[in-house]
């Protein structure tokens, strides 16, 4: 459940030659870093709510092996930045994430098991830190909790003009660095947390609906009478 969190509920160093171009080099940087999270600030403020399409795909190093899991993700905006948000996981197997008032619900319907516990405790963990994270962060929390370098503009999904940024925790976390992927709106549609083991988690979104009307129903996950609930 802790790596769907990671998504669950989220980036150019050019060497120089003289002091000079340093001096250039590092105000460009400032430069388009700021205009980046300034995009990213204004998008998230006028984000009413979100529905797409999500993919995962989880690299293991040591077997060079890709573990890939499809779904879709509904996501409403909260106060202080907190989100509610849903995900259904239905590749390559079923299960449900539902974040609400600081709560989480993992649903597994295969083993009838449902995980649930607050997300604060997930996050003193260190476990968090993916997407959905990164979108509702102000400029100032992720100036405050990274070292942001820009890498360049890239095409994701083979057509998607992004802006590329590498963010590195400047406190301990489980995972060693994070990219995500930025467009021109200032949605992050991709982010990769790569672990310290050089595991990594690529999530990208896709076939975005912004500011549709979402039934709230939706985050009220009926569990089975049959379900074993766990408290994390």
């Amino acid at each position: 459940m802790r790596n769907y969190l990671k998504i669950g509920f989220m980036a150019i160093a050019i060497l120089v030659l003289t002091a000079s171009v340093s001096v250039t080099e590092t105000r460009a940087q400032s430069s388009i870093i700021n205009e980046i999270l300034k995009r990213m600030d204004e998008h998230y403020k006028a984000l009413a709510s979100l529905k797409s399409n999500v993919t995962m795909d989880k690299y293991n190093s040591q077997l060079d092996e890709h573990d890939v899991s499809e779904g879709t993700v509904v996501y409403l905006p909260a106060k202080g930045r907190d989100a509610t948000v849903r995900i259904d996981w239905v590749k390559p197997q079923q299960e449900i994430l539902v974040v609400l008032n600081k709560t989480y619900v993992d649903y597994k319907p295969s083993i009838k098991q449902a995980i649930t516990g607050k997300v604060s405790d997930v996050q003193k963990g260190g476990n968090t830190g993916g997407m959905l994270d990164f979108m509702s962060m102000s400029k100032d929390q992720l100036r405050e909790n990274y070292a942001i370098r820009y890498m360049g503009e890239e095409n994701v999904s083979g057509s998607i003009s992004t802006w590329h940024l590498e963010l590195t925790p400047k406190a301990a976390k489980s995972y060693k660095s994070a990219d995500i992927w930025v467009d021109k709106d200032g949605m992050p549609i991709q982010t990769r947390m790569n672990e310290k083991n050089n595991d990594s988690s690529t999530i990208l979104l896709s076939g975005l609906r912004k500011n549709e009307t979402i039934n709230g129903g939706v985050f009220k996950l009926s569990l089975p009478p049959d379900v074993k609930i766990i408290k994390n």
